[in-house]
């Protein structure tokens, strides 16, 4: 694994979003210096012009087209808070890391799973539409319980969602781009999704992932399955699930959708058969404080000169 070229004695720069991470950091040793800055106004100055460390904003943060980067010609590390990273991947100069806060996001993303499954499966909300309306409306809506499971992606946080789903006696099958012991490979999706009751895709994006959930995709699902999107919208052919979801023949559950944030009047908002929420799975209270946690114990490796963790080499 990569480490950082730092002298002994050398100062540490660490570009941050704010004076919370800013502090955070700092505390770590005093030859830590953080710099709060926006990349928006453009290439740093000053001593923040001699950052090794970036840590970009979470929540689809991006690279700035200002000459943001090409002000920093001591970089060393991109740092996220987030663990996507699609819109870093392949976009950094040559000799600078890219590391992701893998694991700030599972708990909070799984739950959203299994939440929006539970919701999804026992018709909640059908019934809470019908509270509003003041209506006692009893009908029967399907079970998770023994339900038939495949969860497309079988890293960090999909392996958490398995581990929360079995308590409720459920078949679980992972997928994962490549075969390996306890996990099919993306090739024997066709023969295993007819079998699905629940098809949880959670896939970071790739070529390979854009659009993986198409029309043929779908079509392979049984009558009635429910598709839970907690990846990224462009993962899923958004008009071949509305065609599906108008018909009635599959359910969904989606934290993302292509486009986002979904504009007003778009057919999704009122597809029959979706429960929409508007990326918030991993936003939770704790969330911050793990991803926070990420950072420092990174640059805690820097600062002792250790090879560094969760780096992003290649999707």
């Amino acid at each position: 694994m990569p480490r950082l070229n730092l002298a002994p004695d050398e100062l540490l720069h660490v570009l941050v979003p704010s004076r919370a991470l800013a502090a955070a950091v700092e505390g770590l040793s005093p030859r830590v210096r953080a710099h709060r800055i926006d990349p928006a106004d453009g290439a740093p100055t000053g001593e923040a012009a001699a950052a090794q460390v970036w840590v970009p904003r979470g929540g689809g943060a991006e690279i700035p087209g200002n000459g943001f980067l090409e002000g920093l010609p001591r970089l060393q590390l991109v740092q996220l808070l987030s663990a996507g990273a699609e819109t870093f991947v392949g976009r950094l100069p040559d000799g600078v890391v890219l590391a992701n806060a893998r694991g700030a996001h599972t708990p909070s993303t799984a739950e959203w799973a299994v939440a929006a499954i539970l919701a999804a499966q026992r018709g909640i909300p059908f019934f809470v539409r019908e509270q509003e309306a003041g209506r006692w409306s009893s009908s029967t809506h399907r079970s998770l319980v023994g339900a038939r499971v495949l969860v497309v992606g079988a890293g960090d946080i999909g392996t958490a969602i398995g581990r929360m789903l079995a308590g409720f006696d459920v078949e679980l099958t992972y997928v994962g781009r490549t075969a390996r012991e306890g996990v099919r490979g993306t090739v024997e999706l066709p023969r295993l999704l007819p079998h699905a009751d629940v098809v949880i895709v959670i896939v970071p994006v790739t070529p390979e992932t854009t659009g993986l959930v198409d029309a043929a995709f779908l079509a392979a699902m049984p009558d009635g399955a429910l598709l839970v999107n907690a990846a990224r919208g462009v993962v899923v052919d958004t008009d071949a699930l509305l065609a599906e979801l108008t018909s009635g023949r599959l359910r969904a559950a989606l934290d993302v959708t292509d486009p986002e944030p979904l504009p007003e009047g778009h057919p999704l908002w009122s597809a029959p058969g979706l429960l929409l929420t508007p990326h918030v799975a991993g936003a939770v209270p704790d969330t911050n404080a793990r991803a926070a946690a990420a950072v420092t114990d990174q640059l805690t490796r820097v600062l002792a000169g250790e090879p560094l963790v969760n780096v992003v080499d290649r999707y």
